[in-house]
């Protein structure tokens, strides 16, 4: 694909199509309107509105908060209000205003953690969730209980504790947990889908390592992840998901905020992010960098991408390359463009306001670069591995 040069338009607004380029010192390098932004999980408090286990005394971190309860003073009610996360406490949670049955997709994690039981061996631990957080659960495991069956009657009691249906799909983002995680979804007729796109489940876990496992009598601090995410390198992208032209762009905030609204309301290829749930902390009016892709058989062409799980998009400055990053572990050399100083620039600035977005970025495939409407929109942001 060649890079476009015109003004590029979405929905009735005007994507910008030229970066603000580095001007002389002294002078800003590009428009935005906040230097940086903020974003902050907003986890909702987990009283559990239905009767479930917190801890039972199979788990391997009961006998430690028997331990704990016998030691702790009674706590004085001004303590009991501003008391903080218990870390031997396991979490089961339902939103008591959620509609239990429109949860259909869950987000799962299950993994070592870097605490160690009695034994002195790693604890494991299940962690699920949906998109919204109105879901909520956590058991702790033995590391000589780690396979496919213990899974399966773990998720199978998240729906039976929690009163909810089991999901048509789990997403998951270790690679490494791929064989144990789809066999026991297949075992429930869930469709496991390899993701990155378990935003919500991603930021979780580093609160949760924050406010749980760091907190835990059993932590060992410096602990590596046991699985960490893969970052292959990139491969050439399959024939059919080129397009024909491609544009740096910018879009408004509040813009952004629309074309995401949109795919809620409207038949749309792509995906959108809970951007109150994330609590991003952006003006109105500043300019959200993407990727805006033309192609003459547009709405195939966004078909095959809405079945990659699309995760985030990179410049590769050295090599002259957009990087597209989707499922688990997958990198594609998505385009190239001719190196010179000043599209090296471009890239350069369009990394650098990406950045400023606190990594929120999108991808949009059009019919041509100055139609009026989107084929597909993909909200993407850039995460960081989980500490865990």
């Amino acid at each position: 694909m060649t890079t476009a040069t015109a003004i590029v338009a979405g929905h009735g607004i005007a994507f910008r199509r030229n970066l603000h380029l580095p001007n002389p010192p002294g002078k800003p390098s590009f428009s935005v309107a906040r230097p940086h932004a903020h974003y902050r999980l907003l986890v909702p408090a987990t009283p559990s509105p239905r009767p479930c286990r917190s801890i039972s005394s199979e788990s391997p971190t009961a006998a430690a908060a028997d331990t704990a309860e016998e030691e702790e003073p009674a706590a004085t009610s001004e303590e009991s209000e501003e008391e903080e996360v218990d870390p031997l406490a396991e979490v089961c949670y339902l939103d008591p205003d959620a509609d239990a049955e429109a949860i259909r997709e869950w987000e799962v994690d299950f993994c070592s953690r870097p605490i160690l039981d009695a034994r002195g061996k790693k604890v494991w631990e299940l962690v699920v969730c949906d998109a919204t957080l109105s879901l909520q659960f956590t058991r702790f495991f033995p590391n000589t209980s780690i396979n496919s069956v213990t899974l399966r009657d773990a998720l199978a009691s998240v729906a039976s504790s929690l009163g909810v249906p089991l999901p048509d799909r789990a997403r998951f983002f270790r690679s490494q947990m791929q064989t144990i995680i789809s066999r026991a979804c297949n075992d429930l007729g869930v469709k496991a889908v390899p993701s990155r796109r378990c935003v919500s489940l991603l930021l979780w876990l580093e609160e949760r390592y924050e406010t749980v496992y760091s907190r835990h009598p059993g932590f060992q601090k410096g602990t590596k992840p046991l699985l960490t995410l893969d970052n292959p390198f990139a491969t050439n992208l399959p024939d059919n998901l080129f397009g024909d032209k491609w544009a740096f762009v910018q879009l408004p905030f509040d813009d952004v905020r629309e074309e995401v609204e949109l795919l809620e309301r409207r038949y749309a290829f792509g995906a959108g992010l809970d951007l109150d749930l994330l609590g991003f902390e952006l003006d109105e009016t500043t300019l959200v960098p993407g990727v805006a892709v033309e192609s003459s058989r547009a709405k195939p062409l966004a078909a095959w991408m809405n079945g990659l799980e699309i995760c985030s998009m990179e410049v590769d400055t050295g090599r002259a390359n957009l990087i597209l990053s989707a499922g688990v572990s997958t990198r594609y050399v998505y385009a190239g463009y001719q190196k010179s100083p000043a599209t090296t620039q471009e890239a350069e600035a369009w990394e650098a306001a990406k950045k400023a977005c606190g990594g929120l970025h999108f991808l949009a495939i059009q019919e041509n670069l100055n139609s009026d409407s989107c084929v597909g929109f993909w909200l993407l942001l850039d995460l960081p591995p989980p500490p865990v």
